[in-house]
């Protein structure tokens, strides 16, 4: 994409009554609607969140797919999930939004329990060792996880990519924890993370 289109979709996003751009700064001292997104919405019904959106497309479908749910997808590249925020408006979606950020700061803009499913689509498995802090199932992204997902909390996790799914399933039996399913795709987090809180890598979870 040319750096002009770039440019000219960062300008439509600002025109969006269904895209937040805060900066870091906004984010990490006090976001405006953390903890208020069912004022947001004007609705108490479930929210969900899709980090690293991308365009914007399976936020769109699962919108389109449960109207009684409010969807809220997160990217740091604005010019991609354009094309989702355009598009919830051509179809009068009210129950979708989009913030600009990075991941890594889920915490600061959703409040603890105000999140009912996370999802996580096919992300970068980031197979490097150096680049393990970015792997979005490694323990400290878990953690935040933790702390935004209310009691019946479900995190989705689709992945193609073998070492991933081994890298999440390892990381969650080296727990003690029995994963049901072959694929992780439904993770019951607060459940599964207060059976972990004994355990050293998750003891300060809750602190």
């Amino acid at each position: 994409m040319g750096s002009k289109n770039k440019l000219k979709r960062f300008n439509e996003n600002e025109t969006f009554k269904n895209v937040i751009q805060p900066t870091r700064e906004e984010v990490v001292t006090n976001f405006s609607l953390k903890g208020k997104w069912h004022s947001f919405f004007k609705n108490d019904n479930p929210i969900v969140v899709e980090l690293g959106c991308g365009k914007g497309e399976y936020t769109i479908a699962l919108a389109r797919n449960n109207p009684n749910k409010n969807f809220i997808g997160i990217d740091i590249k604005g010019a991609r999930f354009w094309r989702g925020a355009k598009t919830a408006i051509e179809e009068n979606l009210e129950n979708v939004a989009f913030v600009r950020t990075q991941i890594e700061l889920v915490d600061f803009i959703f409040t603890e329990n105000e999140v009912s499913e996370i999802w996580i689509t096919f992300p970068d498995p980031q197979i490097k060792y150096q680049r393990t802090k970015h792997r979005m199932t490694n323990t400290s992204f878990l953690k935040k996880y933790h702390h935004i997902l209310n009691e019946e909390g479900i995190m989705n996790l689709k992945t193609d990519s073998e070492f991933m799914h081994g890298y999440t399933l390892g990381l969650l039996h080296g727990e003690g924890m029995k994963c049901y399913m072959q694929i992780i795709r439904y993770i019951k987090m607060k459940a599964l993370l207060k059976k972990l809180q004994k355990h050293k890598l998750f003891m300060k979870i809750n602190t």
